[in-house]
């Protein structure tokens, strides 16, 4: 799962940086991953090696540029379930922010591993778009042959279509991260919990 989940998480990067300017309408969202795709990765490959020395430089690509089509606070939201529903304002800013954090450093990561844009297929898109929730059917070559089908879970928002969360083989990303940080939450709380986060104390597996 892990190996499959950073292959995808490079794809999700690839295919929605740069599409904001896309996003001020109801553009299909599977469209979307489709030409930025390979744009985006002429892009990597031009300046992997510098990207590899310096790795703050595509973290901050990837916090000017993905961040924005990702809806972060509702997958926080998402993942907090019952515990946000008390949580202030102040808190779920933080617990965002956090997310955040670990987001940009898993998407970068993974970026400097996707090499080919033949490595993520899009499939076409099926029945209506569902503003509230619709789903972009990819999958991922991986490096055994086969393929890892990953479904972008997206809503449009106020600033266009944004992604909240990412199903890999049936597993959901937000599930996976809840599953491992409310056990956390009911037994130090919420403000411990975001703490351990942003200092590192505690890791997520993927």
């Amino acid at each position: 799962m892990r190996l499959i989940l950073k292959g995808c998480l490079a794809a999700m990067a690839i295919a929605w940086i740069g599409g904001a300017a896309a996003q001020d309408s109801l553009t299909d969202p599977s469209a979307i991953l489709d030409e930025k795709a390979s744009r985006i990765l002429a892009k990597l490959n031009t300046n992997r090696d510098e990207y590899a020395r310096n790795p703050e430089l595509l973290q901050a690509i990837v916090r000017e540029d993905l961040l924005p089509v990702l809806d972060v606070h509702y997958s926080s939201r998402l993942i907090l379930g019952r515990a946000g529903r008390s949580a202030t304002e102040e808190q779920l800013e933080r617990f965002s922010k956090a997310m955040s954090d670990l987001l940009v450093d898993r998407y970068s990561t993974g970026l400097l591993q996707f090499r080919s844009e033949e490595q993520l297929e899009v499939l076409p898109t099926k029945g209506d778009l569902n503003p509230r929730m619709t789903r972009v059917r990819t999958r991922v070559r991986l490096e055994s042959g086969g393929f890892a089908p990953v479904d972008y879970v997206c809503r449009m928002t106020d600033d266009g279509w944004k992604a909240f969360d990412l199903v890999v083989e049936g597993i959901s990303y937000v599930t996976t991260y809840r599953n491992q940080i409310m056990p956390e939450v009911y037994a130090q709380g919420l403000d411990a919990v975001i703490d351990r986060l942003t200092t590192g104390d505690l890791v997520l597996e993927e």
